[in-house]
């Protein structure tokens, strides 16, 4: 095992590949840790599952995405577990089986801080730090509807995305000391406010002249994304429809091959994702929290067609009460509120300037600067 320099403080961010954009969020403060202080720490990422857990569990980053494609069952467990009393007694009640691997997880990785961005990893490993410990922070990474797994009585700092967030930290038994609100870490590439829009569609080679709808998946085209795409095809406005399949082969193969009737661009996965949200004009997504949070920093209205029930049931609440975007989980609504946002601009305008007055495109680095306050690293002098 590769120990830490001495001179440089040692992060450990724990974290899982199990939605919620875990690893998204995780990155993206560990890229402001660099950009904002240079060197100056070591840092290492540990899959909480992948790396230290018992079997079964080791497998839940591959058993994810299957077991949110059963909404009912999934729903029922979240809201089931929810709750301060009922998560305590998970807590409790799997401590011995997962005790040797929380253990042999602190034991091999001795550091300075504990970054928690994951929710089933703050009981285990607070419980075997013990109290002589190094100070453990957490970053919640889902928005609004925030199980409460999320928070620990003995965490020493909750980080929270939204106001409604810090609410559930406090009736989850935190106090108000232990909790601030930031906004959701993303990466810096999404903060960058450079580059003009209609540059940017001459460069994409998209159309300068349309109004663009970027339809979106998240990495593995999850969700409804060819029903959707199909529906929009059926508006006959005059607009464009850029389509992003991510890792998702086939889907792409068979949109290409569609006969679009207005002018379309299918992507896979894409590196561009920041540029290609500065040159639309509307988002078409699932209710993910990491493409919300660079919607609202890019000023997108975003039409939400699908969600995880349970942890993303607030973010549809969210967007909706906020003004930044509409709930259409069926062609017919999401035919409606394109055409609306299309024929008037001027609606669609409300929606992106209501997106970017929720936009927090500095979480990361402000996240990357309480971490370092609190091993008394200072501000990388220029």
């Amino acid at each position: 095992m590769r120990l830490p320099p001495t001179e440089r403080p040692h992060l450990l961010f724990l974290f899982s590949d199990t939605g919620g954009g875990h690893r998204s969020a995780t990155e993206a403060i560990t890229e402001a840790l660099r950009l904002e202080f240079g060197e100056r720490f070591f840092i290492s990422m540990i899959d909480i599952f992948k790396d230290y857990a018992p079997q079964p569990l080791d497998r839940m980053p591959d058993l994810y995405p299957k077991m949110v494609k059963a909404p009912k069952a999934w729903s029922l467990g979240f809201y089931l577990s929810d709750g301060h009393r009922r998560a305590r007694l998970i807590t409790a009640t799997t401590w011995p089986y997962v005790r040797r691997n929380a253990h042999a997880l602190v034991s091999q990785n001795p550091c300075d801080l504990v970054v928690s961005v994951h929710p089933l990893a703050n009981a285990p490993i607070l419980h075997a730090l013990g109290r002589d410990r190094p100070e453990f922070v957490t970053v919640v990474t889902d928005l609004v509807t925030t199980h409460a797994l999320w928070f620990h009585h003995r965490a020493d700092l909750c980080v929270v995305p939204t106001e409604q967030a810090y609410q559930r930290a406090i009736d989850n038994g935190m106090e108000p000391e232990q909790v601030k609100v930031v906004g959701l870490p993303v990466a810096d590439r999404f903060c960058q406010q450079n580059g003009d829009k209609q540059a940017l569609r001459a460069r994409l080679g998209w159309p300068v002249d349309l109004p663009v709808i970027l339809l979106v998946g998240g990495s593995e085209g999850m969700g409804p994304l060819e029903r959707s795409a199909y529906a929009i095809a059926s508006l006959e406005l005059p607009a464009a429809l850029i389509i992003v399949t991510g890792r998702n082969h086939e889907l792409k193969r068979r949109l290409e091959a569609y006969p679009w009737p207005l002018p379309t661009h299918v992507y896979g996965f894409v590196d561009e994702m920041p540029d290609f949200m500065r040159a639309a004009d509307i988002l078409v997504t699932k209710a993910g929290p990491s493409t919300i949070s660079e919607a609202f920093i890019a000023g997108l209205p975003v039409a939400l067609y699908s969600r995880v029930p349970g942890q993303e049931d607030g973010n549809v609440t969210y967007v909706t009460s906020e003004g930044a975007g509409v709930w259409a989980p069926h062609p017919d609504s999401l035919v409606k509120a394109l055409r609306e946002w299309i024929e008037h601009p001027e609606r669609r305008e409300k929606a992106a300037e209501n997106a970017r007055r929720l936009s927090r495109p500095h979480a990361a680095r402000e996240v990357a600067h309480l971490l370092a306050s609190r091993v008394g690293v200072g501000q990388l002098s220029v």
